[in-house]
């Protein structure tokens, strides 16, 4: 496999020490899964079982170029993020795991992780993948996906895209998941529409706590639009996921406001899927949120140096990166990665509408949100006076930070 060059610059002093020295380290941290012992040169990594085979070979040559040994271990998603924060204090967790952006929040919180030096290839990656990456002004992640809603077309029931919101609903049905409590995730494209982000941002650019901007002017805004687009019927609670979905398959909806993780239902229905940027409300961009994989270093991990050096030139590679696309289609963080897998239209549309994307906030205070947010703006969509509604949702937020 080729190996990451202007990596290997930033961070010579990686890769020497890497090859030179860790045959006398004393050996990473190997989990529950594993039992290297003390002073062996291994690297244990927790992956997605569904990703061990895609990262085979970057592992395989790892030890070739060091003889650093790199034992990937098939974990499931969704117990890893846990098993990870309850095992490293024990000195028994992996030294590396793969995990999504928004655990970092939590992960530095526990003192979990350690930051990653990424050298001048930084610059390499998506910008929104970047920032996701970073926590309080410092790199904690080697991203390697990033994945955004967009809105599906049917090209054959509509030709062009459509210039706005009103000129979307004025083309033909759309549809988008909401269910009884709600789902912000969604609807937060039509909210920065209006100005009003969850949180403002510090000095170095992270999501600061302090700084609640859903009590904003643009957010009672949005407010007063999502009252009027659930009087016309634009929005409704009774679209679940499911019914969203059938009413695109059937040519019931031309329009579909959902993530890559749908668009193979689509096509194999026969559908003539184009992806268009989400139409605004307003005159101000729509910008979803965009959510970044990557993989963390553990805080407790003896072998930190060969960690971040197989991360930054092994993971962050071209190559590697595109075969993580291919197991999981989501497109890649590395810029020269992902304008290769845009050769596809389907991703090169997620693309385009991922560079207006903002990363979804990482910040334990981002919990306060999500408990009362989507139940909102069920509400104010089912006929809630909009105000006071809203209203409360910023003070039932502010008291849950506070």
């Amino acid at each position: 496999m080729k190996v990451n060059k202007r990596g290997i610059v930033a961070a010579g002093a990686i890769a020497i020490v890497s090859t030179l020295s860790l045959a006398g380290c004393a050996g990473g941290t190997t989990g529950g899964d594993s039992s290297e012992g003390e002073g062996s040169s291994t690297l244990t990594v927790w992956v997605d079982a569904e990703r061990v085979d895609a990262l085979q070979g970057a592992a395989d040559s790892y030890k070739e170029k060091t003889g650093v040994e790199v034992e990937l271990v098939g974990k499931d998603v969704g117990t890893m993020k846990d098993d990870f924060i309850q095992q490293v204090p024990t000195g028994k967790g992996p030294d590396v795991v793969m995990g999504a952006h928004d655990w970092l929040g939590e992960l530095s919180t526990n003192g979990v992780v350690a930051p990653l030096e990424l050298g001048d290839a930084a610059s390499d990656y998506l910008d929104v993948a970047l920032q996701a990456a970073t926590y309080d002004g410092t790199v904690y992640m080697l991203p390697y996906a990033v994945e955004n809603i967009a809105v599906l077309r049917n090209a054959d029931l509509v030709a062009e895209a459509p210039t706005s919101f009103d000129d979307m609903i004025s083309k033909g049905a759309f549809v988008v998941e909401q269910g009884a409590e709600g789902n912000p995730y969604h609807l937060y494209p039509f909210q920065t529409a209006f100005g009003a982000p969850v949180f403002g941002t510090d000095a170095s650019g992270s999501y600061d706590p302090a700084d609640l901007q859903l009590g904003s002017e643009g957010g009672f805004a949005f407010a007063d639009w999502l009252a009027a687009q659930g009087a016309a019927g634009t929005l409704n609670t009774d679209i679940d996921g499911e019914i969203a979905k059938q009413q695109f398959l059937d040519g019931t909806a031309a329009f579909w406001l959902t993530g890559p993780w749908n668009v193979g239902a689509a096509v194999d229905a026969g559908i003539n899927v184009a992806i268009d940027p989400v139409p605004s409300p307003t005159a101000e961009t729509a910008s979803p949120f965009a959510g970044v994989k990557g993989f963390f270093v553990s805080a407790e991990s003896k072998n930190k140096v060969a960690a971040n050096d197989f991360l930054v030139n092994y993971i962050g590679t071209e190559e590697v990166q595109l075969e993580l696309f291919e197991a999981g289609n989501i497109l890649p963080a590395l810029k020269a990665a992902a304008d290769t897998a845009a050769s596809d239209p389907i991703i090169a549309g997620f693309q385009a509408v991922g560079a207006d994307a903002v990363p979804m906030p990482a910040i334990p205070a981002m919990g306060s949100v999500w408990q009362f947010w989507g139940v909102a703006e069920a509400a104010i969509i089912n006929g809630s006076d909009p105000a006071t509604t809203w209203q409360k949702l910023v003070d039932d937020v502010t008291a849950a930070i506070e």
